[in-house]
């Protein structure tokens, strides 16, 4: 089940316009006429990347008498990048064991220019 959250919030990730609209949604909400404004697309567009948006929880519409406000729902970005945690503990230590051996490589260097 988590992993499905998950897929499903990448998928709603991978398009550049709704990265672009969580963005916004992040500075507070807004109407779907206010997210359309900066981009060269329809409402109907917009509404398509946020129903896209809705499904992975990433976003959620109130009601707030003859406006629909959209906000940001962080949960999923949270589970994302916890899952993207893994990996940057991995990059970390590969990190750490390169700058070992690039100091080792170094003093070796270093040692061999001393007896030259």
């Amino acid at each position: 089940m988590a992993q499905d959250l998950l897929d499903v919030t990448f998928a709603a990730l991978a398009d550049p316009t709704r990265r672009a609209i969580l963005a916004r949604l992040a500075r507070g909400e807004a109407t779907v006429t206010e997210l359309a404004e900066p981009f060269a697309m329809s409402q109907p567009a917009i509404s398509k990347h946020l129903k896209v948006l809705e499904r992975a929880g990433l976003v959620a519409r109130g009601r707030d008498a003859q406006r629909r406000p959209c906000r940001l729902v962080a949960q999923p970005l949270k589970n994302a990048n916890e899952w993207i945690g893994g990996y940057r503990r991995y990059w970390d230590e590969a990190f750490t064991e390169l700058d070992l051996v690039l100091e080792g490589e170094i003093q070796h260097s270093e040692r061999r220019g001393e007896t030259d």
